[in-house]
């Protein structure tokens, strides 16, 4: 029985949550497939943690053995890794409680009950301001409730403070399907929650020395279909304004009074040094530059970027500058083909942070544009991005959520005009694809479109379940039909590494027949999981 966390300490936690994550791996991963098979938040946060035990492995030499600070080095080295490793929003979230765990206690000589308490809560404050729009029945509100426990047991006691905190996470986890709708339908409890728990636990084993066995609890009802609120801001406002700011703590508070003023969707995240710090600025408006002069006003903003909503950008193709270069995530040998003909970086999907900064580094380039292509890479690409800024290169990262996305992006570049006007062309272009792609159930599920059973076929429009079919050709066939008929010139055809032979060639016959005047490109996409991906410009 432990009655302090040392260094040593924090090395056996992070190698015993690693292992078990790993036996929970295929669980956790199984919790985020709705409806179709391509959940990784187990396997994401194994390799997040990974990448922090070897970050403690392979700085042992320095590592005090004793100290007052032995166990906020130990922390603070597997908060780095963590970061560097991080993979998906579930790994950049566990780096960001981390990193407020180690902030919290690195200046503390001893770590008990309502040291670890405070590491909690400053872990939370970290976790829900890497997050732009917080979402309650996620990982965030299990880590919030472990906070509240550890204070609401008002002791000096760390196992008994770390069992609270492990029982309330668990309890949350098992109340997230009444707060998401989406866990709700699909059955299950958050899987990034999940996996926190499981790290918690791994914790009071290393205290008291006796293993928990908490399997993941089932929702105590299910509910019927409901609709989710979409994570963004209001349509009232026509851009999205980000930028780095290099500024005091007093002057960013005025900041935000002046952008809370003018939009919404206000994220302002800083790294925590003092007095004066890096601060990374989102927010949407009408007036870019009433937004712009705010950040002039606090201090020194950079790296700024602006995307139009609404208008469809259509810039002619040109040579790309020397001193700037474009990384691309790809998933799938043809789509990887299609990027590197274009000149771009490729780098193989789901890579982890450090990966990204390595692929950003390696073009030799001083400006960089970064294409996720996936919702959860766009948070790693952010950290990268971070990162990357530390060595001198500029990173702006397109939020593309799909590779035709991508492919329309790197369309418009030109070398004749200014980074920053390149990467605002980028984004429009990308912003202007729609994109759609047609997959197989993994499992029965109530969607937005009706019930699901597994094998019936899926078409997903920006992300949501459209149509469900049978045939797989008749279902691509419709979800063109269905995009075109909001307007569109050209369509772009991916073809997944399981997609039937002909699969193509159909849709580009249906499309001639009904839409004489749409111009069809098809490729070989290589992708797994999605017979075919759709790009509408």
């Amino acid at each position: 029985m432990l009655d302090t966390l040392d260094a040593a300490a924090v090395r056996r936690w992070c190698a015993s949550g690693l292992a078990a994550l790993k036996r929970h791996q295929g669980e956790i991963d199984q919790l985020n497939v709705y409806p179709v098979p391509d959940g990784d938040t187990g396997t994401n946060l194994v390799l997040t943690l990974t990448s922090a035990q070897q970050a403690l492995a392979m700085d042992l030499d320095t590592l005090p053995d004793s100290g007052p600070t032995a166990h906020g080095h130990a922390l603070r080295l597997m908060a780095q890794g963590a970061l560097l490793g991080a993979r998906g929003n579930s790994g950049v979230i566990l780096s960001q409680i981390l990193r407020g765990f180690a902030d919290q206690v690195a200046g503390v000589p001893t770590v008990r009950g309502r040291e670890l308490a405070a590491a909690l809560r400053s872990g939370t404050a970290a976790a829900y301001t890497a997050v732009s729009r917080p979402v309650e029945g996620t990982v965030l509100t299990v880590v919030a409730a472990a906070a509240a426990a550890a204070e609401g047991a008002d002791s000096d006691d760390l196992p008994t403070v770390a069992g609270v905190a492990a029982r309330a996470a668990a309890e949350a986890l098992a109340r997230t399907p009444e707060q998401l709708p989406a866990l709700a339908r699909a059955g299950v409890v958050d899987a990034g929650g999940r996996g926190l728990c499981v790290l918690l636990d791994a914790l009071v084993e290393v205290l008291t020395g006796e293993r928990t066995v908490r399997p993941a609890p089932t929702p105590r009802s299910a509910r019927p279909a409901a609709t989710v609120a979409r994570e963004t801001g209001s349509d009232e406002y026509a851009y999205e304004v980000q930028f780095l700011l290099d500024a005091r703590a007093e002057a960013v508070a005025g900041l935000r009074r002046a952008l809370d003023a003018l939009g919404d969707s206000l994220v302002v995240v800083g790294d925590g040094r003092e007095p004066e710090g890096t601060w990374n600025v989102h927010v949407h408006v009408n007036d870019v530059g009433a937004a712009v002069e705010a950040g002039v006003a606090a201090g020194r903003p950079y790296r700024i970027s602006v995307t139009r909503f609404a208008d469809h950008s259509e810039s002619p193709s040109g040579p790309v500058v020397a001193g700037r270069a474009a990384v691309v995530v790809a998933t799938g040998g043809g789509i990887a083909d299609l990027f590197a003909a274009e000149g771009a970086t490729v780098v193989p999907g789901n890579p982890s942070t450090g990966e990204l900064l390595d692929a950003v580094r390696s073009t030799g380039a001083a400006r960089v544009v970064v294409l996720p292509n996936d919702a959860n890479t766009e948070a790693v690409a952010s950290a990268a991005a971070r990162e990357a800024h530390r060595h001198g290169i500029k990173v702006s990262v397109v939020p593309t959520r799909s590779p035709v996305q991508a492919l329309a992006a790197l369309a418009v570049r030109d070398g004749d005009r200014r980074f920053e006007d390149d990467v605002i062309a980028m984004a429009e272009a990308a912003g202007a694809c729609r994109y759609a792609e047609v997959c197989h159930a993994s499992r029965e599920a109530l969607t937005v479109a009706g019930p699901c059973r597994p094998g019936d076929v899926l078409a997903l429009v920006e992300g949501e379940v459209h149509l469900i079919g049978t045939d797989l050709t008749d279902t691509c066939a419709a979800v063109v039909d269905r995009m075109l008929g909001g307007g569109g010139e050209m369509v772009t055809l991916l073809a997944g590494v399981d997609a039937p032979a002909g699969l193509t060639d159909a849709v580009r016959a249906h499309v001639a027949r009904r839409w004489p005047f749409v111009e069809v490109h098809a490729y070989p996409g290589g992708q797994p999981f999605y017979p075919l991906l759709v790009g509408i410009e």
